[in-house]
């Protein structure tokens, strides 16, 4: 085969072209091979896959743990003479000597068949077992968001390739805009996704408030929540006004800059009377009455100004109704309200009933229950648009004791659409089931898929506390559903999360040997403007930097990226933004599930089939 041949076929003299790379099998079979270094590796893969006599596409090439694509070369990966390369089985195929079978180990839950064999997988460990660590994941998961900052960041920032950014943000509409979070890889600052970042993450704090403080976490979550929420303060300037966007998508993504250099469109977008945005004033009412919670006992001034902000912002969502990205066409294509609005403010009363105890929040909830879709609709998903299935599993766990017949008619009726969701997840229902990838993994859609992983792993989290704590059971069409399946289940959601995958990967980027390296995220990927300030500009970013092949300069610690595809394939390509982009709500719901589980961390659970 042109441009490969075995080691014993090298010819000498060709040393500077050519490059010797060892392929090893799990039976600690080697066979080694000479490749020139600009050759595509492709074709090393298709000479062994025809001297082992198995179909290509039932092996997994993988280098220092990441999965090599076939049009790589040797010189693009930087390999070194002598590097191995590992042959692992993917699916079924001939035959197997000399075949790495490494791949098994992320079937550790139940019995799986596996080309053919009946393997009893729990006796298999997570090839990369000792980097599933929640505590660490936690103490990780928490500093993203410092990354994500905007405004004049603080002396205590821990992310120090980060600068002070987005410093005259509202200074053309005249108001003082400073401060927030951008929402992903990009330098604009999205209202909707922010506010559900702050819920989530309080959210967290509301359920595992000691387990935040035993982890030493729980300052740095009341930090990254504060950031968000004294930021809404500033933007909601008058009860029926609320600043929702800085920025626009548009302009932004045709300029490759750190945040420290932006010189895009930072014009800011508001709703109000006559520009209603129901969504994104109920998602940030919801926030501020989550928050309130959170700060009650450390903060009580800061609490009460965070629940009056928010009953103002519910009531203007409410009195004038309305769809937000209707309002800030700038919204549309990048955080378009697909489901509508009356999700968002079921969402926010529901919060607000958790937070002020008040009969007329929860009368919303009852009341409006039927006509707005939340006991209705039956929701596999939850996420910044999509707030049903949360609202069901909070009214699911309100006490009934000291309602009425009514209330509790209704309230049981929630329950049964926020059980749907958890057979759903466990693929319990008869129909309309979560997928799941060949893995295990939870799977939506392709387009940043593990946001729907963590939130519904947050969601079954919590869930399973409640049962446990009530030491309820429940009926998923025949089949009895207690708290550990619920809890197994979530467990395998992380770990895979953590590396215990088919790609021998940490979709949490930061922990353990192998994560992506080239994340979509303008910051990272440049120089740190502490270390070179001169100015970048927006085409000089693409050139110099989107385009560059090494990996990025930063390391995003703590981002949940947008993670494999269907059939378990990642691409870590800084312009594969479906897959490598993290945003923050993917990694805030992960705040309170490395919480429960790092307590969990010599625990044995009973694991439950992937299949």
């Amino acid at each position: 085969m042109s441009g490969v041949t075995q080691d014993e076929d090298k010819k000498p003299g060709d040393q500077s072209i050519h490059i010797n790379l060892k392929v090893k099998g799990q039976d600690g079979s080697e066979v080694v091979f000479r490749i020139k270094r600009n050759t595509q590796l492709k074709k090393l893969m298709n000479a062994y896959c025809d001297r082992q006599s198995v179909e290509f596409n039932s092996i997994a090439f993988l280098f220092d743990g990441r999965r090599l694509r076939a049009e790589q070369t040797p010189d693009e990966l930087e390999m070194e003479e002598g590097d191995e390369i590992d042959a692992m089985l993917h699916q079924t195929g001939g035959s197997m000597a000399g075949i790495n079978l490494g791949l098994v180990w992320w079937l550790h839950w139940g019995w799986r068949a596996v080309g053919g064999l009946g393997i009893k997988s729990n006796n298999i460990k997570p090839l990369f077992s000792e980097s599933l660590n929640y505590g660490e994941a936690l103490s990780k998961s928490l500093l993203y968001f410092e990354a994500q900052r905007s405004g004049r960041l603080p002396y205590n920032q821990r992310v120090n390739w980060r600068h002070h950014s987005g410093l005259t943000d509202g200074l053309e509409q005249g108001v003082d805009l400073v401060g927030g979070y951008y929402d992903a890889g990009d330098n604009v600052k999205f209202g909707l996704p922010m506010a559900f970042t702050i819920t989530m993450l309080s959210w967290s704090v509301v359920e595992y408030r000691d387990r935040l403080v035993d982890a030493g976490e729980y300052r740095h979550a009341l930090e990254a929540i504060k950031w968000g929420t004294d930021y809404f303060i500033k933007a909601h300037t008058h009860p029926h006004v609320l600043w929702a966007q800085v920025g626009d998508g548009d302009t932004d993504h045709l300029c490759w800059q750190r945040p420290e250099d932006m010189t895009t469109s930072r014009r800011a977008y508001k709703v109000d009377e006559e520009h209603p945005g129901s969504e994104v004033a109920g998602e940030t009412a919801a926030a501020m009455a989550a928050a309130a919670i959170v700060f009650r006992t450390t903060n009580p001034h800061y609490s009460l100004l965070l629940l009056d902000h928010a009953q103002q912002l519910f009531e203007f969502g409410d009195k004038y109704r309305g769809k937000y990205d209707s309002s800030i066409g700038v919204a549309k294509g990048y955080y378009t309200s697909v489901s509508g609005y009356m999700d968002e403010l079921l969402w926010a009363a529901v919060w607000l009933y958790k937070a002020t105890d008040s009969l007329y929040y929860l009368n919303y909830v009852i009341e409006n229950a039927e006509s707005f879709g939340g006991i209705t609709w039956a929701i596999t998903e939850f996420s910044w648009d999509v707030k049903y299935a949360g609202v069901q599993i909070i009214a699911a766990m309100l006490p009934l004791e000291g309602k009425n017949e009514e209330q509790s008619k209704i309230l049981q009726e929630y329950r049964s659409k926020a059980e749907h969701f958890i057979c759903a997840c466990l693929n319990k229902n008869n129909s309309t089931n979560v997928r799941r990838t060949p893995g295990g993994l939870l799977y939506t859609r392709q387009w940043n898929n593990m946001q729907y992983v963590s939130s519904a792993s947050f969601l079954l989290t919590v869930y399973s506390d409640y049962l446990e704590s009530t030491n309820q059971i429940f009926n998923c069409h025949g089949d009895l559903v207690g708290p550990n399946e619920i809890l197994s289940l979530v467990k395998s959601q992380v770990d895979y999360i953590l590396g215990s995958n088919p790609m021998g990967m940490s979709y949490l980027v930061g922990h353990g040997p192998a994560y992506p390296l080239w994340v979509h995220h303008r910051g990272a990927s440049m120089e740190s403007y502490r270390e070179s300030k001169g100015f970048v500009g927006c085409t000089q970013g693409y050139d110099n930097w989107f385009g560059r092949q090494g990996p990025n300069l930063n390391v995003l610690v703590g981002a949940l990226v947008g993670g494999p595809d269907k059939m378990d394939e990642f691409r870590d390509r800084r312009g594969n933004f479906i897959q490598t982009e993290a945003c923050t709500y993917n990694t805030a719901p992960l705040v309170g599930v490395f919480a429960k589980l790092s307590v969990l961390e010599n625990t044995s659970l009973p694991l439950i089939s992937s299949i």
